[in-house]
């Protein structure tokens, strides 16, 4: 690594820093936006190394807090910075949003204070002929705003990459592909890409691949616990060929394959509507995408509640998450059931929203797909062209499909099950879906062993099927009938709950 006393600064950092220079030399007051972790100290530090005075951060904020009255945190701001003002010609204050949150908190007792605060130290230091710096990661507090200069560290860009992981010999340096590691995570900070190289550095055989895998494992995060989602995979699925194929083709290509999606500018679809019956795998297809995309992969379900206490911040931060993980997806499962309640309006217009919003840079690589049992109840708002760019249907499994299902689950089961007609109870099966199939054969084999624990004769296997079957569709009829009427009628899929 390069000495310790030498500060290296990225492409972006470094246009930032010549920014802030050409403002601390024409302005009074500046202000300097940067992101969390994109080197907005290491900036600063810079520009004391450049321009000289007096850097200030929170260690000298809390000293000097600690010795005044409790709680005055806009006089101990105050006094901190008209004691460096009394010795140098130029401050510059770094994390003015540490105060800022805590000020701007609407539980705060002494609302707008730190405002008269911050009047008072810039007219103070203009009347001085002295010059501030103050350094945030989002925008300045009003004050500021009407009468700093302001600039900003831009987004990473592959060189920002490529200079951040300093230290790197040539030969490290020509195995790792920096445009494919910033297409696979383009919101890294300083801090992420300098701690992966340190740690990844040692092996020798270090190649874009290892670089990636890392970064996935350690800083690419999504609100699904995968080891705790059932393993399957799209090639897995029976009966939804054509749903797997479009998916296939229209959402993971361009996620995975880097060399077409740079070369011709894919993008996936920004909406994906999945609709059909109740067990005909919509939620099943969210998991095998879970499981492929991994760190790719937020999900918004019936655990979250509209309405409920944080759910909109819980919302906004797995968006917030997907932009940064980009390409990505957010599964919103059930939807229809979400919006049906006229008490989620205001879920319905914030998610239309954020749907509108997928159209910028920023976001264009994140997919919203939602599932739905009943598209009618979904606003159709929400339907119209741009915002659902790709309409799928999963539909019950035809025969074909029904016996590739049947013959997977009895394959590794013990006989009789395992050589049961496989044939024979697709063809009574007719109408059910996965969800029931799966089902069938966890009855079929209840029955059988409630006729073995009570020594009974055992009938063909076949009959357990076939009353369990009779089961599935009893249960079937005593739901349509029972069902709410607001819900809409499953025949605008065209399946019936009879054989």
């Amino acid at each position: 690594m390069k000495g310790k006393d030498i500060i290296l600064l990225s492409p972006a950092q470094r246009r930032a820093f010549e920014t802030l220079l050409a403002g601390i030399a024409g302005s009074g007051v500046v202000h300097l936006k940067a992101s969390e972790g994109s080197g907005r100290t290491t900036v600063l530090q810079k520009a004391q190394a450049a321009a000289g005075g007096i850097l200030l951060g929170m260690r000298q904020f809390m000293c000097t807090l600690a010795g005044g009255p409790p709680f005055a945190l806009e006089e101990a701001f105050l006094q901190m910075i008209e004691q460096a003002l009394s010795t140098s010609d130029l401050v510059l204050v770094d994390d003015l949003h540490l105060i800022t949150q805590v000020t701007q908190n609407c539980e705060y007792p002494r609302a707008y204070l730190l405002d008269a605060a911050l009047i008072a130290i810039t007219e103070e230091a203009s009347g001085l002929g002295k010059k501030l710096v103050f350094a945030s990661d989002a925008d300045p507090p009003g004050p500021l705003a009407r009468r700093a200069f302001s600039c900003e560290i831009g987004t990473f860009e592959p060189e920002d990459y490529r200079s951040l992981c300093e230290g790197a010999d040539a030969q490290t340096q020509s195995r790792l592909d920096y445009d494919q590691i910033h297409r696979f995570a383009p919101a890294l900070t300083a801090h992420q890409l300098r701690n992966a190289f340190g740690w990844l550095s040692r092996d020798e055989n270090l190649d874009t691949a290892t670089f990636i895998e890392y970064l996935r494992s350690h800083y690419m995060i999504s609100n699904v616990a995968i080891e705790e989602v059932q393993r399957v995979r799209l090639s897995d699925l029976k009966g939804v060929d054509d749903v797997i194929r479009e998916l296939e083709t229209k959402i993971a290509l361009p996620f995975e394959n880097d060399a077409l999606r740079r070369e011709l500018g894919l993008k996936p679809k920004r909406g994906v509507l999945l609709a059909g019956p109740p067990g005909t795998g919509k939620t099943t297809i969210g998991r095998a995408l879970a499981h492929r995309l991994k760190s790719k992969f937020f999900l918004i379900d019936g655990t979250m509640i509209a309405g409920t206490h944080g759910f909109y911040g819980r919302v906004a931060r797995i968006f917030e998450d997907a932009k940064r993980n980009a390409p990505a997806i957010v599964f919103i499962d059930d939807a229809d059931v979400i919006f049906e309640d006229e008490d989620n309006r205001g879920f319905y217009r914030y998610l239309l929203t954020i749907l509108d919003g997928l159209e910028s840079a920023s976001t264009e690589r994140v997919c919203v797909m939602m599932t739905a049992m009943h598209p009618g109840n979904l606003p159709a708002a929400m339907l119209r062209s741009g915002r659902v760019e790709l309409w799928l249907e999963t539909s019950l499994p035809d025969a074909e499909a029904r016996s590739a299902i049947l013959s997977e689950r009895l394959a590794n089961l013990p006989a009789p099950f395992r050589e049961a007609d496989v044939e024979r109870v697709s063809t009574a099966s007719h109408g059910l879906t996965g969800a029931d199939l799966r089902n069938v054969v966890d009855d079929a084999k209840l029955l059988f062993a409630s006729d073995r624990i009570h020594a009974k004769q055992p009938a063909e296997v076949e009959e357990y099927f076939l009353r369990a079957i009779e089961t599935v569709r009893a249960n079937r009829r005593k739901y349509s009938s029972s069902r709410p009427s607001k819900l809409g009628e499953p025949v605008q899929f065209g399946y019936s709950i009879e054989p």
